[in-house]
C-alpha cells in the first residue's frame, strides 16, 4: 500500500473537518495531516480511511475516529520529548500521531493477535516506540515511571490507581471513564497525593479489560 497525492488530499480535508469540530492544537492537526491512516486499516477499508468516523481492526477492536484520536492528544498538552504513556496500542495509529510530535511514547497492547500484527507493522514503517509490550493496561508500565502524560484509549469503569500512581506531578491522564459510554476525563497531578479532575463530553469506545490472573 502507498501513501499517494489522492490520499494526501483526503487527509487535508480531514483536517478541515476535525478543526470545523474544535481541534485548535496546530501540531496535532499536522500530525493528522501527515500520519497515514490507510496504512493502518485493511485495505477492504482503505476508500473510507480518511472519513472521520472508527473503523474495525483485528480482535474485535477498532481504530478510533480522527476527532477522537486528535481530541485525547490535545488533552494532553504536551512538549516535544514528553515521555507519554498509552494504554490500548490497537493498530498503532494513536502511537503514530504522538510519534509524529516528537514524544517518547510507551505503549501498551494486550491483546495477542494485535500485539504481534502493530509489532510487524511498526518495524515496516520505521516507527520506533521508546518500548512497546504485550501487557495489562490497567497495570500500566511502572518500571518506566514517572510520566508526563499518559492515554487511555479504551474505555475505563473507573481510573485505575496504578496509571495515577506513574504519572509526573503536573503530569496528565487522559481517560475516557464510564460503562456503556464514556465521560473523556482530564486528570492532573497535583502534588505527591493531590489530584485534580476535569471532564470534557461524552465519548464511546471499546472496554479497557484488566487481566484477572
Amino acid at each position: 500500500m502507498k501513501d499517494t497525492f489522492k490520499h494526501k488530499g483526503m487527509r487535508n480535508k480531514l483536517v478541515e473537518t476535525i478543526t470545523s469540530k474544535g481541534i485548535q492544537d496546530k501540531r496535532v492537526l499536522e500530525a493528522i495531516r501527515n500520519v497515514p491512516r490507510h496504512m493502518f486499516m485493511d485495505s477492504s477499508f482503505e476508500g473510507h480511511a480518511y472519513q472521520d468516523k472508527a473503523f474495525p481492526i483485528a480482535a474485535e477492536q477498532t481504530i478510533s475516529q480522527p476527532y477522537t484520536v486528535a481530541f485525547q492528544t490535545e488533552l494532553l498538552k504536551a512538549a516535544p520529548g514528553s515521555k507519554v504513556l498509552e494504554i490500548g496500542t490497537g493498530s498503532g495509529y494513536q502511537a503514530a500521531v504522538l510519534l509524529f510530535m516528537k514524544f517518547k511514547v510507551y505503549t501498551i497492547e494486550r491483546q495477542l493477535e494485535l500485539f504481534k500484527k502493530t509489532s510487524l507493522f511498526f518495524k515496516k514503517m520505521g516507527y520506533r516506540p521508546k518500548k512497546f509490550i504485550f501487557g495489562d493496561g490497567y497495570k500500566g508500565m511502572p518500571e518506566e515511571a514517572p510520566f508526563d502524560a499518559i492515554l487511555v484509549t479504551a474505555g475505563a469503569p473507573s481510573i485505575p490507581k496504578a496509571l495515577l500512581s506513574q504519572l509526573k506531578v503536573g503530569g496528565r491522564l487522559v481517560i475516557p471513564v464510564g460503562e456503556e459510554s464514556q465521560i473523556m476525563t482530564v486528570v492532573i497531578r497535583k502534588s505527591d497525593k493531590e489530584f485534580e479532575r476535569e471532564e470534557f463530553g461524552s465519548f464511546k469506545f471499546v472496554p479497557l479489560l484488566e487481566n484477572k490472573n
